[in-house]
C-alpha cells in the first residue's frame, strides 16, 4: 500500500509539473502572438477572476492589466479585481494595487471597500508588503482618507525597515496633494525622516522637501551635516535632489566673507626683512569660506566620478555657483570628461561647459584640444565646440591659437553649409576678441572670396565688412580689393555687402576714391542686379551725389541759377530738378516733367557726370517692379531735390556708424542656472517652473551656526572626532595625558611608540606566565595522578 501511495503521489506532482509546462508555455506563445490574440471574452476573464485557484485569478487579473495597459476598457472588472486584494498571494496583491491605483478615481465608492484591507496590510510581517500597502494607500486620490494616509505615513515613518520608511517618504507629497491642510503633521514626518541613519531614506525624504515646503530651511539646520555625510552614498536621484538643496542652503546660509591677503608673499633674505616689491604691491582681497560651506564642497568631490552625468553636472553647479576660483577650476575637467558620454549627453554637456566658459574663459584653455571637432559629432555640438574656442582664443598661446585659426579653416570648406557658416562667424569672432589676430583673420576671410560657393562668400564678405568698420582707415586698399570682386562674385548678398563698403569710403580724396567709376560700372547692368544689390546701388549713388553737393554747392547760398551752372567743372553745380505739381498741389519726386514743362524751361547744358548719375538711377528706380526700391528713391530724391539744403540729408546718410559688435551665440544663455533645462532650450527668462538661485544672504544676517551643530539622543552635541586625536585621548586615560608627564630612562618625555613599545612587552610577559602556568597545572596533575605531595609547593600566579 506504501508503494502504491508513493507511486499516486508522484504521479500528481509530474501532472502538476506537466500543467505548469504548458501553461508557461501558453503565455510564451500569447507574447510572442499578435496583441488582438491576448484578449479574452468578457466571460471567461471575470470566471478567471472569480475563480478560488490562485493560478487561474493570476492569470485573469494579467489579462486585465494587459489591456488597460493597451487602453482598452477595464472599469467593468473592478469589482471582481478589488475582491481578491485580500489574497495571501504577493503577485496577486501587486497586480490588484496596480488596477486599484488606475481606476481608484472612477470608482471611489468601491475603492473604499478596499481601504481596510489595505490597512491591515501594513501590520504585514514582509516588509514589501507594509511598504507596498502604503505606496497604494497614499495612490488611491480620493480625498476622504487624507486622514488615514497620514496616520499610514506616520506609521512607516516608525517603521524597522528602512524599505517602508522609504515609502513614507516618497507618500508625503501625495498626502499634501490630497489634503494641504496636512501639512502641519507631514512637517513633522519630514523632520524625522531627514534625520534617518539610513542614507537609503533620507533621500525620498529631500525629493519630498522640496516639493512640499522647499523654502523651510529652518528644519535643515539640524540635519545638515547629517545630509553631507550621506551625500556619497545616496542613490542617484537622492544626490541629485539633496545637491539642489544644499546649493539654496547655502546660498541663504552662508554670507560671502572677504579678506586681504598680500599678493606677494616673497620675503627678504632674513624673516623680519620685508622685500621691496612686498612693499610695493597692495593687498588683494580673496574670499573665506565658511567651514561648513567647505564641507559641502568637499563631500561633492566624489561625485565627480559617479556613473550619472546628471550627478556630475549637479556637483560641478555646486562648485560653480558656490566656491571660489579654485573649485569652479576643479570642476571644468570632469564636465570635459562627458564629452566621451553618448551623443545626446554631449550635447547637453556642451550647453553647461559653454555657460561656464561664458564665465571663466581662462581655464578652458589647457583643455583646447578636447574642442577639436570630430567628423562624427553632430552639427550642434561642432558649433558649441566652435564656442568654445572663440572664448578661449584670446587667452591662448600663440601656437593654439593658430592651431584654432588652422581648425576653422578646415571647415569653411565643409559640405554642410551651416557648419560653414558657423566656421566663418567663428574667424570673425577671433578677430574680435583679439585685436592682434585681426590681419591674420581678415586674410584668412580674403583667400574665401575666390571660392565657388557662393554663400561661404556672402557669409566671408559680411564678417570683412565688420572688420572693416572696427578701423575704416587701415582698409581702404582692403576695400578697392573687394570692388575689383564684384565683376567675379555672383551671390546677391555678397555684392550687396561689397556695394554698402564703397558706399561708406565714399568721402575719400579724388586718387582714392573709387565710388564714382563703381556706381558707373554697375549703373549699366542695374537691371539685372538682385533686389538687395539695387538698394544698395541707389543708396551708394545717393551718397556719391551728396558727397558732391557738398563739394561743390556753396553753403551760404539759397539757390542756383543757370549762369552758375555754366562755370567750371570744379565750381559748377547741378541744375535743381523740376517737380511738377498736380491740379491739388501735390508733386510726386518720382514724375516726369511733361513736354509742356520742358518746353517753357530753357535749355539744359551738359552738367558733371555725378547729377547725370544720380539722374539716370532716379529713371532706373521709376520703372522697378519692387516697391521698396521705388521708395526708397523717392525718399533720397526728396531729400536732395534741394541742392542748398543738404544738412538733413548728410545727418541721415553719412552719419557715422557704430562698430558692429558680434557676441556669441550663447551669450543669452549667461546666468542661467547649470544643469537647469532652461540652459539648453536657451529662453533669457528659463521656461516655466525655472528658479533661480538665492542671492547670497548678508553678513550678519545668517542663521546662527549652533543651530546646525548635530543633537544625539542624549540631548549631547554629536561631533565627529579623528582616530588621532581618540587615540591620545586614550593615552591620556592611561596616564600619560598633560598633567601626568613621565620620562624613559634616557631622560626624555615618553611618546605614543615608547607606550606601544611597552604594551608589545606586557602581552609577550602576560604569554610567557599563560605558558608557567599551563606547565604547573600539567606538573600538579602529574604528581596527584603519582599521589606525591609536590603539588602543594607550587605557586599560582
Amino acid at each position: 500500500m506504501e508503494s502504491i501511495s508513493r507511486i499516486t503521489s508522484m504521479l500528481d506532482t509530474a501532472r502538476e509539473l506537466t500543467l505548469e509546462a504548458a501553461q508557461a508555455a501558453g503565455s510564451a506563445r500569447t507574447i510572442n502572438s499578435r496583441p488582438s490574440s491576448k484578449d479574452l471574452p468578457f466571460t471567461q476573464i471575470k470566471k478567471l477572476l472569480d475563480s478560488r485557484n490562485d493560478r487561474e485569478v493570476l492569470e485573469g487579473l494579467r489579462k486585465v492589466i494587459g489591456m488597460m495597459y493597451r487602453s482598452k476598457p477595464c472599469l467593468a472588472f473592478f469589482s471582481s479585481v478589488v475582491k481578491n486584494v485580500a489574497s495571501p498571494n504577493i503577485e496577486i496583491k501587486k497586480l490588484v494595487y496596480i488596477y486599484l491605483l488606475h481606476y481608484a478615481e472612477s470608482e471611489p465608492d468601491l475603492a473604499l471597500l478596499s481601504i481596510n484591507t489595505i490597512q491591515k496590510s501594513l501590520t504585514d510581517q514582509s516588509p514589501q508588503v507594509r511598504a507596498m500597502a502604503l505606496r497604494v494607500m497614499s495612490g488611491i486620490r480620493v480625498p476622504v482618507i487624507s486622514q488615514i494616509v497620514s496616520l499610514a505615513i506616520k506609521r512607516g515613518c516608525a517603521d524597522m525597515s528602512p524599505y517602508v520608511r522609504k515609502a513614507a517618504a516618497l507618500a508625503i507629497p501625495k498626502c499634501y496633494k490630497l489634503d494641504p491642510n496636512t501639512l502641519p503633521q507631514l512637517l513633522e514626518y519630514l523632520s524625522l525622516l531627514l534625520g534617518d541613519k539610513q542614507y537609503f531614506v533620507v533621500g525620498p525624504a529631500v525629493a519630498a522637501f522640496l516639493e512640499v515646503c522647499p523654502t523651510r530651511i529652518d528644519l535643515i539646520h539640524k540635519h545638515y551635516k547629517g545630509l553631507v555625510r550621506k551625500l556619497v552614498d545616496m542613490d542617484e536621484w537622492g544626490q541629485l535632489a539633496t545637491l539642489r538643496l544644499l546649493t539654496v542652503y547655502a546660498r541663504k546660509c552662508f554670507p560671502i566673507r572677504m579678506k586681504f591677503v598680500k599678493k606677494n608673499k616673497n620675503k627678504g633674505f632674513y624673516d623680519d626683512e620685508v622685500s621691496d616689491e612686498e612693499q610695493d604691491n597692495p593687498k588683494e582681497e580673496v574670499q573665506v569660506l565658511d567651514p561648513d560651506l567647505e564641507l559641502l564642497l568637499k563631500a561633492c568631490k566624489p561625485l565627480f566620478s559617479s556613473r550619472n552625468s546628471a550627478v556630475i553636472v549637479a556637483a560641478a553647479r555646486c562648485y560653480i555657483h558656490l566656491g571660489t576660483s579654485e573649485y569652479i577650476d576643479a570642476a571644468i575637467g570632469p564636465l570635459i570628461a562627458l564629452l566621451r558620454s553618448p551623443q545626446d549627453i554631449q550635447h547637453v554637456a556642451m550647453y553647461n561647459i559653454v555657460a561656464v566658459c561664458l564665465i571663466r574663459p581662462q581655464s578652458f584653455v589647457r583643455y583646447a584640444t578636447h574642442f577639436l571637432v570630430r567628423s562624427t559629432e553632430a552639427p550642434e555640438v561642432s558649433r558649441l565646440k566652435f564656442e568654445v574656442l572663440t572664448l578661449i582664443f584670446s587667452y591662448c598661446e600663440a601656437h593654439v591659437k593658430e592651431l584654432i585659426l588652422s581648425e576653422l579653416e578646415h571647415f569653411t570648406r565643409a559640405t554642410d553649409i551651416a557648419l560653414v557658416q558657423e566656421s566663418v562667424r567663428a574667424i570673425g569672432r577671433c578677430a574680435q576678441n583679439e585685436t592682434t589676430a585681426s590681419t591674420r583673420c581678415l586674410r584668412l576671410l580674403l583667400s574665401q572670396l575666390s571660392s565657388q560657393d557662393g554663400n561661404l562668400v556672402a557669409e566671408s564678405l559680411t564678417v570683412i565688412r565688420h572688420l572693416i568698420q572696427q578701423n575704416p582707415q587701415a582698409h581702404v586698399k582692403t576695400v578697392i580689393r573687394l570692388a575689383k570682386n564684384l565683376d567675379t562674385t555672383t551671390n546677391p548678398q555678397a555684392r550687396a555687402s561689397i556695394i554698402w563698403l564703397v558706399g561708406e569710403f565714399s568721402s575719400l580724396p579724388d586718387q582714392q576714391n573709387i565710388a564714382p567709376d563703381v556706381l558707373r560700372i554697375l549703373a549699366k547692368s542695374f537691371s539685372d542686379e538682385s533686389e538687395a544689390a539695387k538698394l544698395q546701388i541707389v543708396l551708394l549713388a545717393a551718397k556719391v551725389y551728396l558727397h558732391y553737393l557738398n563739394h561743390t554747392a556753396p553753403p551760404l547760398k539759397q539757390s542756383i541759377t543757370t549762369e552758375e551752372a555754366t562755370t567750371s567743372p570744379k565750381q559748377q553745380s547741378p541744375t535743381p530738378l523740376v517737380i511738377p505739381s498736380d491740379e491739388n498741389g501735390w508733386q510726386d519726386p518720382l514724375e516726369a516733367p511733361s513736354n509742356d514743362t520742358l518746353e517753357k524751361q530753357p535749355p539744359l547744358e551738359p552738367t558733371h557726370p555725378i547729377p547725370l548719375l544720380w539722374t539716370y538711377i532716379l529713371h532706373l528706380t521709376r520703372y522697378d517692379t519692387s516697391y521698396d526700391l521705388r521708395d526708397r528713391a523717392r525718399l533720397y530724391r526728396a531729400l536732395l531735390s534741394n541742392p542748398s539744403s543738404t544738412q538733413l540729408a548728410s545727418l541721415l546718410l553719412l552719419a557715422p556708424k557704430p562698430i558692429p559688435h558680434a557676441p556669441s551665440p550663447s551669450e543669452n544663455r549667461k546666468g542661467l542656472l547649470i544643469g537647469s533645462s532652461s540652459l539648453v532650450i536657451g529662453l533669457p527668462g528659463g521656461i516655466t517652473g525655472y528658479e533661480e538661485l538665492p542671492d547670497w544672504v548678508k553678513e550678519g544676517e545668517e542663521p546662527d551656526a549652533k543651530l546646525r551643530d548635530e543633537i544625539g539622543g542624549s540631548g549631547e552635541k554629536v561631533t565627529t572626532t579623528a582616530a588621532a586625536v581618540s587615540l591620545d585621548r586614550a593615552i591620556e586615560k592611561k596616564g600619560a595625558g598633560k598633567g601626568v608627564v613621565e620620562k624613559s630612562g634616557s631622560g626624555k618625555e615618553r611618546t605614543l611608540d615608547d607606550w606601544l613599545d611597552e604594551e608589545e612587552e606586557s602581552e609577550e610577559e602576560s604569554e610567557s606566565e599563560s605558558g608557567e602556568e599551563e606547565t604547573d597545572e600539567e606538573e600538579e596533575e602529574e604528581s596527584e595522578s603519582e599521589g606525591s605531595q609536590e603539588g602543594d609547593r607550587l605557586v599560582r600566579r
